[in-house]
């Protein structure tokens, strides 16, 4: 999920790998509080150091930021979904695409858009407000990953995400939705409404997909995540900019 390492872990189980999705918003939290606080600082530059960061650098910055932290996972399956669903083949091509290494021309298009809007949506949001967003984008992404492991079918026989299935169903994805919106109610409304627009998001990408693939992928999960952070992004800056 990320690159820190809080324990050195060697030995791996299918049940200890599966029943760790209940504890993936409590993971973006972790990463929520690194993003927020680097946030903070990089706003806070002029009063704390004497001098003011550029609005370009600290954009740059705050958009690399999470690649740095996770190791581009959730990135990855993104542009290996977008390779594989777009490519108007068989269901059965698209999953060997979506599987293959190589990285397809729809892949780098798309993840250079994705790149872009994060970078823009950054630059425009206000610094009352960013701070919060960034903390908000990482823990309403890794919802979005309960929801579709929790609620669609698998698309492959086998394979990581399969693991993540057979442990999680509606009941633990009731309890992750209960007190990831506990965390966020305490962020504001700007988090919960930001978490709504995503959940519609991804029920509609989730049976989009299924109707293509019979279910979904662990690509798939890196893609509601990747693009749920970037909805949220755009509802704290569109809420801002209408009621403040």
């Amino acid at each position: 999920m990320t690159r820190i390492h809080v324990v050195k872990q060697t030995v791996w189980t299918e049940e200890a790998f599966g029943k760790s999705v209940r504890y993936f918003p409590l993971v973006g939290l972790v990463l929520g509080l690194v993003y927020g606080v680097t946030a903070w600082l990089l706003t806070a530059a002029p009063a704390l150091l004497g001098w003011e960061l550029p609005v370009h650098v600290r954009a740059a910055v705050l958009a690399v930021l999470p690649f740095l932290l996770t190791g581009g996972i959730h990135c990855d399956g993104f542009m290996d979904t977008v390779d594989g669903i777009f490519s108007g083949r068989e269901r059965e091509r698209m999953l060997e695409i979506m599987k293959d290494s190589c990285t397809g021309s729809f892949a780098v298009v798309s993840f250079g858009v994705l790149l872009l809007l994060q970078y823009a949506v950054l630059l425009d949001m206000p610094l009352e407000v960013l701070p919060l967003a960034m903390l908000a984008m990482p823990v309403v992404g890794r919802l979005m990953m309960v929801i579709g492991i929790s609620l669609f079918p698998y698309a492959r026989p086998e394979g990581m995400g399969k693991a993540f299935g057979r442990y999680a169903d509606r009941r633990s994805c009731l309890l992750v939705t209960a007190y990831t919106l506990a965390i966020l109610a305490v962020l504001g409304w700007q988090a919960l409404l930001a978490a709504l627009a995503a959940v519609f998001f991804s029920l509609w990408c989730g049976r989009r997909v299924t109707g293509l693939l019979g279910g979904l992928t662990g690509d798939v999960y890196g893609t509601l995540c990747t693009i749920s952070e970037l909805i949220v992004l755009l509802v704290y800056l569109f809420t801002y900019s209408a009621f403040f």
